[in-house]
């Protein structure tokens, strides 16, 4: 019978396990080269067996890094940004690293400049950016931070590391399904035309209703919150010609769906609502609604991937791109023929 271990494993129990020298469980937690795959994998396997937590002030003498890196992000309290921040935590924690946050009250050069003085303070290795907003890209083209910084869910084409989804082809795809549908009146609840991601939806859906051969419905600027897009959805609904609603966010579409409801049109029945996002509340409302799914697991792996080979000075061979999926639900239907019955 076993004997419950009394005190923390040591570095020698891990090498115990493994079957290895002291040395390569140091080579392997300090992700040194030369190590054997396999050799590589039996260690972890030992160190997550035994539970080993790595001395990281001892680590950090040894390989000269903190292993610490920071993250900086505009407090919005979106759902988007928010998911992604605590993704890019996680992938952070798995690659490794301890992440430190700072949230900018306001997006100014005064604002950014003491953020990431902060962070280079605390011994950073690499930064990541959760940059929403055109002016925050503008300014960090104009930082040096000395560390790499890689920016996510920005305009990705300004910034040398960036991580992202593909905003454009998840309106695209929304809009084209409307249209699939037999809608051609799509209105459409962006977001503020100051961030990248209402820019970038709001011209998905623009050109998937020029590609189709039409012409783009109403647009109505929103600010991201249910109550504005109440606001919005009344107006839409006082618009008979509209029968469908690309919103850019599913935060707006329930307000829309809810004006909807107050002036008596169906959803589906007499407009079909898109959201965009797949908060956790879209597949509950009344009806499910239709939605553009960002995966923010993967967008932390890869914004971490991609920080971690600009640290080591490596090409990391991934697609800075990443794809939305669109959650088709209750919310959109087939265009009803005009005089149809209820």
């Amino acid at each position: 019978m076993t004997s419950k271990r009394s005190s923390a494993p040591v570095m020698a129990d891990v090498a115990a396990l493994a079957g290895v020298s002291y040395q390569t469980v140091s080579r392997v937690i300090n992700q040194m080269p030369n190590v054997q795959p396999a050799t590589r994998d039996r260690v972890l396997a030992a160190i997550k067996d035994l539970g080993y937590r790595p001395n990281t002030a001892a680590r950090a003498l040894v390989t000269r890094r903190s292993s610490t890196i920071g993250i900086i992000s505009t407090e919005s309290g979106l759902y988007g940004p928010t998911s992604i921040q605590r993704s890019v935590e996680e992938a952070a924690r798995e690659g490794g690293y301890f992440a430190g946050s700072v949230g900018l009250k306001t997006v100014s050069t005064d604002a950014l400049t003491d953020a990431i003085d902060h962070l280079l303070r605390q011994g950073v290795e690499g930064i990541v950016m959760i940059a929403a907003q055109h002016e925050a890209i503008d300014l960090i083209k104009r930082q040096d931070p000395g560390v790499p910084l890689v920016v996510v869910e920005g305009d990705l084409s300004r910034a040398k590391f960036a991580v992202g989804v593909d905003q454009h082809r998840g309106a695209y795809e929304a809009t084209t399904h409307l249209l699939e549908l037999g809608h051609t009146c799509i209105a459409h609840v962006s977001g503020p035309q100051d961030w990248t991601e209402a820019v970038a939806r709001r011209q998905g859906w623009r050109d998937a209703i020029t590609d189709a051969g039409h012409t783009p419905g109403p647009i109505l600027v929103g600010d991201w919150t249910a109550e504005v897009g109440f606001r919005r959805g009344a107006t839409l609904a006082a618009d008979p010609e509209v029968t469908a609603i690309f919103s850019a966010n599913d935060q707006m579409a329930i307000g829309i769906l809810r004006a909807l409801h107050e002036a008596g049109r169906r959803v589906p029945g007499d407009v079909s609502v898109v959201g965009f996002d797949d908060s956790p509340e879209a597949g509950y409302l009344i009806p499910p609604l239709t939605t553009v799914r960002q995966n923010f697991v993967e967008v932390g792996r890869r914004a971490i991937a991609v920080l971690t080979a600009a640290i080591h000075h490596q090409d990391e061979d991934l697609e800075r791109l990443i794809a939305p999926e669109l959650v088709r639900r209750d919310s959109t239907a087939p265009r009803s023929s005009p005089g149809s019955p209820p």
